[in-house]
């Protein structure tokens, strides 16, 4: 059954004989072959290939790699000292190493076990996280090689095999939607003569489908069984990264054949419009082009990671600086009054002799010789970096791991970021960056499959002067709704029966005909059943009802081209539930031009070799007729040409030239009597461009017979020519046909946007963001899309940057430098002469022009001029021009860059960019592989960055600079104590005390304050996007906030140890007349820290939820726990801390009374501070958390004062969906003005007017 399918698909048509693919697989010439074949056994191709005999690659010097591919940054091996390395890099796991390694020796203050168990906390925790991610990296690569394949195993059967286990060799069967699995050869396909269809975009990033030929050689090799016997051997080029080169050739049944490019099906493209087709391996895993293309990820990290380096510094000079303090302080104490304190019993030289050996070995320190002073006062310095070690936090690396690993948690599982269509969800492969997200200044983003969906919808279209399909666009609609006006959109005719002559004017107003009752527009939108590729409404062209209009032939010629000027398939549908076709075509232009023209009647149903057969709607009969188009040549599309062609000879023989393409080549190759509707066209096409819509223009001519024979001998000799002149007598072969034109209309069709992405970009234009588009579509085709996506207006004055013809015709650079300097010259001092008008400024450069202006003397003054516009849309770019403007942007205006992309072609530029996002739609993962993070859709970036990025970014800022306070406020208490022991050397706390500070009673607190902690909600963020502008200003961690936290940890710890000092040094703690000694000093001020710091995190923390809340208060719980329990152990244990809390501090009120006064005189600056802030100097989210608290009971966005503050955060919007509609509001009520001015000169000019105010009786 299969076969005689596959049979049957085969007696289709034999795609060669259409001209539309000659170019897709042009023969080698006779100068290329002898050339190719020299370089075979040459060095760099030396490859050796046995066709279906992969045993033969297992053994050397013809082993080659399994299809195995991996991307994960370690291995068994690896990883443990790749990972120990990493967290060594880092200045205060390096600083703790040391003082681990110092503690082995009694010099260290504290116990070994107190420095070395947070130290391997920290560094494990970190390991753990790098392990995890790597797993998750090693789970991808499982998905993608254990794939499935067909394979030919022997005697012709292909059974199912593994991806990774495919071997050069090995003949595939890929079915039709399928991936290839590696580079395969083209053996034969679906179709008889050894054609198919390829995709891509992956790859390249190209939507048109590719052609790909076998050779004639391997035809017969169309079935499973003809494998049974195959063998082949392959000469060719080693594994290299060029994706469009391939030099080799095979030798098969005794013969020699050459290979060429059209041969090679490269890894992660995708087969399409073919049933199957047959490979054999060529390159596999690693040798394979497209994994040679991709790169590692490069090590990114955050600014705010970076800014924390030299916070690192700033702590460990301060730890150095209190350091030699110390030092010095015991050098000089030790020269001048030590020794002369009896009670230290420090022997002098002259006595250490006197005294008997059981005594003087208690004096035998190598650490302290109070004969070498400044040696001794060398190892305090020592001993002093260890003991304020405590200034430096070794717990912030970790738990701002732990924290981003957990907002990374949330963000993935977030339910608005989740896409019901294609069941994914947003995927951050790395947590490094949640903060970067915050802080965004400037989107580089793709088009096709990023921006829209690679579908396109047939809208509008104009015939014969008039316009069809008017549906009033979302920007008008909401401009409507803004101003509280009803409006109608219609198109008229000054005279209906003169088709020559027309007027369109595309809305009328009725200020007077509003809804008071509810200020509401009572326009609605026509719906409709939806068919995809089809969304026209206009009744006097659907139902056949184009049948009534007044030039019946032109309507009838514009279907006709439509349904013919292409190069499609139709596509039966095997149920036969409908008499409605489907079709595949090399774009999806095409596909919906044949949808739309079989809803007008005109079905395209077959087509052969040489005939296409329409069915169509006759308009004197009123039903439908079969009629059979021969078709005698097709003329292909292509960017140069910018159109394409069909000629065909209907039943009565007559031979009619049928063309589409751009407006600008059709309109040059009208003849004097085809240009009757050139006028009004033009003005239908300004305002389909003005929507966003992709246009052609249509066109006819009818060729008498003797001109067709003259000029198709001329045609056939020209593509019978083999050499370089082909291309050339081929394309003036064109022109001589594609001539004397008569204007029949255009069609405009969306390039459908993935949805969202218009209100998407308006929020983030609101939000202070640029945006720019880098396409390597068309210049026409970009500027449609930044009309569509509204980063283009109708008011914006736009540069458009491109090679004047004399310029490029020269081909010197210099000349091409200078003109490219000049335009940007010119548009740069327009940009500062009108920089205060309210019209922005747009830019658009295509890849010629771009190449110049990146260069190194001229790209400073192109990024001046870019940077200063509203937005810019490079087109015709390649994949590395892609990532070199990322890194030229990133680098001259040292913003923090997002780029997104969803091909292999956008890889380059994810890479490059601070922060790199991969759509993961329906193109492959290699975007995704590539990137940070990964969404389903465009859409989900507005809430990525504008919720989750502003809430990371002022949840890692907080825990931050929390951390360094709390660090500084215990730190410096033990330099203090080391102050008013007189550089004793002896320390305050418990080592216990010490390792449970950072690890256990204040981790919590901060880690729920980096996971849980919203300023605003996250529909207020949305609502008022101007909130995100704190991360790129980077308000929450600024030089200013870092110094001011530093003092107040400083404050904090002089409160705390000043009034413990002097409160308990002369006053007994307990009736008894017992005073606190240095164990009971150390816990009564330990719990003061405590204590202060965990209320520090209750004030700076704005959203409170039980987890904080059990955090902070059981922190401080806990501590009162870890007393009593380490004070029950044993005094081996325990030590100076037995029993401390029940029978030395918890008995004595003076302790909890010091706690209490203590925390409040400690938080009192902070609290000053923040009373003055918000009463005199409110930030914006201070505002809104008042009016939330303020109109609680009530709903506060119907509040005044809430409407007013989210008209400010939307003043600046330059682009965006909401710019488009302030401008068009500004053009309407310039048009009632004018219209009001108008009707009142009208009034005032008319003589019943002047005789009334001339009269005597007035």
């Amino acid at each position: 059954m299969a076969a005689a399918s596959s049979r049957k698909r085969k007696g289709k048509i034999r795609w060669s004989k259409l001209y539309s693919f000659a170019a897709c697989f042009r023969p080698l010439t006779s100068e290329e072959r002898p050339a190719a074949r020299e370089l075979i056994g040459q060095p760099g191709f030396s490859r050796v290939v046995f066709c279906n005999e992969p045993h033969l690659h297992k053994r050397k010097p013809y082993k080659y790699p399994y299809n195995y591919i991996s991307t994960t940054k370690y291995n068994v091996l690896t990883f443990l000292p790749r990972a120990l390395f990493e967290q060594f890099r880092r200045v205060a796991n390096f600083y703790f190493l040391l003082a681990a390694i110092f503690s082995l020796f009694s010099l260290a203050p504290f116990s070994r076990a107190s420095l070395i168990a947070p130290l391997v906390f920290v560094v494990g925790i970190s390991m753990l996280k790098e392990a995890v991610e790597d797993w998750h990296r090693f789970l991808q690569d499982l998905d993608v090689n254990n794939r499935t394949v067909k394979t030919h195993i022997s005697n012709g059967v292909f059974v199912d095999k593994l991806w990774k286990e495919l071997r050069v060799g090995d003949v595939v069967k890929v079915n039709k939607g399928e991936y290839f699995p590696s580079d395969l050869l083209l053996l034969s396909s679906s179709y008889e003569d050894g054609v198919c269809y390829v995709e891509t975009m992956n790859l390249d990033g190209e939507t048109n489908l590719k052609i790909k030929r076998c050779l004639e050689a391997s035809l017969c090799l169309n079935e499973d069984e003809e494998f049974s016997k195959f063998k082949a051997t392959v000469h060719c080029e080693d594994p290299n990264p060029n994706l469009y080169t391939f030099v080799g050739n095979i030798e098969f049944e005794k013969e020699s054949y050459p290979l060429s490019p059209s041969q090679l099906l490269l890894r992660d493209s995708k087969l399409r419009n073919t049933d199957y087709i047959y490979g054999v391996v060529i390159f596999s895993g690693h040798d394979t082009k497209a994994v040679r293309n991709s790169t590692r990820s490069p090590s990114k990290r955050s600014r705010i990671e970076r800014k924390m380096d030299h916070i690192i510094y700033i702590l460990f000079s301060m730890l150095v600086l209190v350091s030699l303090v110390s030092s010095f302080g015991s050098l000089l104490y030790l020269r001048q009054d030590m020794v002369d304190w009896w009670y230290l019993q420090l022997p002098d030289d002259n006595k250490v002799n006197d005294l008997d050996d059981s005594n003087s070995e208690k004096y035998d320190d190598r650490f302290f010789n109070p004969s070498k002073p400044v040696q001794s006062a060398g190892l305090q310095f020592i001993r002093a970096l260890i003991l304020y070690g405590y200034l430096i936090p070794i717990s912030l690396y970790v738990s701002i791991e732990v924290v981003k690993v957990l907002q990374t948690m949330l963000i993935n599982k977030d339910i608005e970021l989740y896409d019901d269509v294609t069941c994914k969800s947003v995927q951050a492969r790395t947590s490094n960056l949640n903060e970067e997200l915050g802080q965004v200044e400037m989107i580089l983003s793709d088009k096709t499959g990023t921006l829209t969906c690679n579908q396109m919808e047939f809208r509008k279209c104009s015939i014969a002067g008039l316009s069809y399909g008017g549906d009033i666009t979302e920007v008008d609609l909401a401009a409507s709704m803004r101003m509280n006006t009803d409006f109608e959109p219609f198109e008229f005719s000054i005279d209906e029966t003169d088709g020559a002559t027309r007027s369109f004017e595309p809305f009328e107003f009725s200020v007077s005909s509003f809804s008071a009752q509810n200020g509401n527009a009572r326009l609605t939108k026509t719906e409709g059943p939806v068919i995809k590729g089809f969304n026209f409404r206009d009744d006097r062209l659907t139902n056949k009802n184009w049948i009534h209009g007044s030039n019946l032939f032109d309507i009838t010629m514009f279907f006709r081209v439509m349904a013919l000027c292409h190069t499609g398939i139709p596509l039966e549908d095997d149920n036969h539930k409908t008499d409605k076709l489907s079709y595949e075509a090399e774009s999806p232009e095409e596909v919906s031009f044949l949808i739309a023209s079989q809803e007008f009647g005109f079905q395209f149903c077959r087509r052969t070799q040489s005939l296409m057969v329409l069915k169509e709607f006759d308009p004197s009969s009123m039903k439908e007729v079969e009629r059979e188009y021969k078709l005698l040549n097709l003329l292909e599309f292509s960017s140069s040409r910018k159109r394409m062609s069909v000629i065909v000879s209907n039943e009565d023989g007559q031979i009619f030239l049928l063309c589409k393409g751009a407006d600008s080549i059709i309109f040059d190759r009208l003849a004097d009597n085809g240009k009757a509707y050139e006028q009004a066209t033009t003005m239908h096409l300004s305002s389909y461009a003005e929507d966003g819509l992709r246009t052609l223009a249509f066109a006819f001519r009818t060729i008498e017979a003797a001109e067709y024979e003259s000029w198709n001998t001329i045609f056939t000799q020209a593509k019978a020519t083999i050499g370089p002149e082909r291309e050339e007598l081929l394309e003036q072969a064109s022109e001589m046909i594609e001539k004397d034109l008569i204007l029949l209309g255009v069609v405009a069709v969306e390039d459908k946007l993935q949805k969202g992405v218009p209100e998407c970009i308006d929020k983030l234009a609101q939000a202070g963001l640029k945006i720019w588009l880098l396409t390597g579509d068309k210049r026409e085709t970009a500027i449609n899309i930044g009309f569509a996506c509204s980063l283009l207006r109708q008011d914006m004055k736009q540069f458009h940057l491109s090679l004047s013809r004399d310029a490029e015709s020269n081909n010197q650079v210099k000349d091409m430098k200078e003109d490219i300097l000049q335009q940007i010259e010119s548009s740069y001092k327009m940009v500062c002469e009108e920089r205060n008008k309210e019209a922005p400024f747009g830019l658009v450069i295509d890849g010629k022009a771009l190449e110049i202006a990146l260069r190194g003397d001229v790209k400073d003054e192109f990024l001046q001029l870019a940077v200063n516009c509203a937005s810019v849309i490079c087109c015709r770019v390649s994949p590395k021009q892609k990532a070199l403007i990322t890194r030229l942007v990133k680098q001259y205006t040292g913003k923090t860059t997002l780029a997104i992309g969803d091909g292999a072609n956008d890889v380059g530029m994810i890479q490059e960019a601070d922060i790199g996002v991969g759509i993961s739609g329906m193109e492959g993962m290699q975007a995704v592989m590539a990137g940070d993070l990964s969404l389903p859709q465009f859409r989900f970036l507005e809430r990525l960055l504008i919720v989750h990025g502003h809430w990371c970014y002022q949840r890692i800022s907080k825990m931050v600079l929390y951390f360094v306070y709390k660090n500084v406020a215990f730190g410096l208490t033990l330099f203090y104590y080391e102050l008013y022991t007189s550089f004793s050397g002896e320390v305050l706390y418990d080592d216990w005390y010490m390792t449970m500070f950072n690890v256990m009673l204040t981790s919590l607190p901060v880690i729920a304050l980096g996971v849980l902690e919203q300023d605003v909600s996250s529909d207020i963020c949305l609502q008022f996007p101007a909130l995100y502008q704190q991360g790129p200003r980077n308000v929450h961690f600024s030089w200013s906030r870092i110094i001011g936290w530093i003092l107040n940890g400083v404050v904090s710890s002089l409160v705390i140890f000043l009034a413990n000092i002097y409160i308990l040094s002369p006053t007994a703690m307990r009736e008894n007349g017992f005073v606190a000694d240095i164990d009971s000093l150390g816990a009564i001020t330990y719990t003061c820290i405590i204590w202060t710091v965990n209320c520090q995190i209750a004030l700076i923390t704005s959203h409170f939820t039980w987890i904080q809340h059990l955090s902070i208060w059981g922190s401080i719980l806990l501590w009162y726990i870890f007393l009593l329990v380490y004070g029950a152990l044993p005094p081996n244990f325990s030590g100076n801390a037995f029993q401390v809390l029940v029978e030395g501090i918890g008995s004595a009120p003076l302790y909890w009374m010091i706690t209490v006064l203590v925390v409040v005189v400690s938080l009192l600056p902070y609290f000053i501070h923040i009373v003055i802030q918000r009463s005199y100097f409110p930030m914006d989210d201070h505002i809104i958390q008042e009016m939330e608290q303020c109109y609680k009971k009530y709903d506060v966005r119907d509040n005044e004062m809430w409407v007013r503050e989210q008209r400010n955060s939307q003043r600046s919007t330059r682009i965006g969906f909401s710019a488009r509609v302030d401008a068009k509001i500004l053009s309407f009520n310039q048009q009632l003005q004018q219209k009001k001015l108008s009707i009142y000169r009208s009034v005032t000019n008319s003589p019943i007017y002047r005789s009334i105010t001339t009269s005597p009786f007035s």
